[in-house]
């Protein structure tokens, strides 16, 4: 009969979308490993840093996190393909056989925008450069175009500046598990600014950064990154102390 088979045509769709959307979880469940490997990069980087081991071995861990942000970039775009030709199909319902046309499409589109300078925009490529810079500066490694050209600045400066880093704007405390702030860049103990953030939000106010004189004054705990360069250079500063 026409109407059962209309029914059953509208089953079969809606079963298509249904794997198709358990496999988009899968894919999303993949990002979250490839961001778990640039995470472990960094770690291992770090660890060279510490053990002033060869500046090639760190390039190499250099190169694992580009490679990681390249599938990264890669994966993200099939996504989003994926997604624009569910949201097409389901406003245009052609034959569920063009599905994959409209994603190969779509994927090929996005693949010609790829650039290098997406890969330097990586959050996590972003973290892995910026956290191997500050812990080079802990460990007085910073490369020689940047010592050549400056001043000798005493060192008991840097020591005294470096102990202020390592102090919570809220708690005043030596920080522990310090993270830094995305957005303006100020670190602080985790459980204290999570804590203070979740308390003005409960009250339906915006949480200001507690650094003096910082004007950023709408802070989200999901702009809160592990420091981890931080976290190793003030355990440093332990030991030799």
């Amino acid at each position: 009969m026409p109407g059962r088979s209309s029914s059953n045509s509208g089953s079969a769709v809606f079963t298509s979308f249904n794997a198709i959307e358990s496999a988009l979880s899968s894919l999303k469940s993949y990002q979250f490993c490839l961001s778990s490997g640039m995470d472990l990069a960094t770690r291992f980087a770090l660890d060279l840093v510490e053990t002033q081991t060869e500046v090639s071995d760190e390039y190499n861990m250099e190169k694992r996190v580009v490679e990681f942000a390249m599938m990264d970039r890669e994966l993200n775009n099939y996504i989003k393909a994926v997604q624009s030709a569910i949201s097409h199909v389901k406003e245009y319902p052609p034959k569920i056989s063009d599905l994959k046309l409209l994603v190969d499409k779509s994927f090929s589109a996005l693949q010609k925008k790829n650039a290098d300078a997406d890969l330097e925009k990586n959050e996590k490529f972003v973290q892995f450069k910026h956290q191997l810079k500050e812990l080079k500066k802990q460990y007085g490694l910073q490369a020689d175009k940047e010592a050549d050209g400056a001043e000798a600045i005493d060192e008991d400066m840097i020591v005294t500046q470096s102990q202020t880093n390592f102090i919570c704007p809220i708690t005043l405390l030596e920080m522990k598990k310090p993270v830094k702030n995305k957005v303006c860049g100020h670190t602080y103990e985790e459980e204290a600014v999570v804590r203070m953030i979740e308390s003005k939000h409960k009250r339906k106010k915006k949480a200001c950064c507690p650094k003096i004189g910082c004007s950023h004054t709408n802070m989200k705990i999901s702009d809160l990154i592990p420091d981890e360069a931080l976290r190793r250079a003030i355990e440093s500063h332990k030991k030799k102390h």
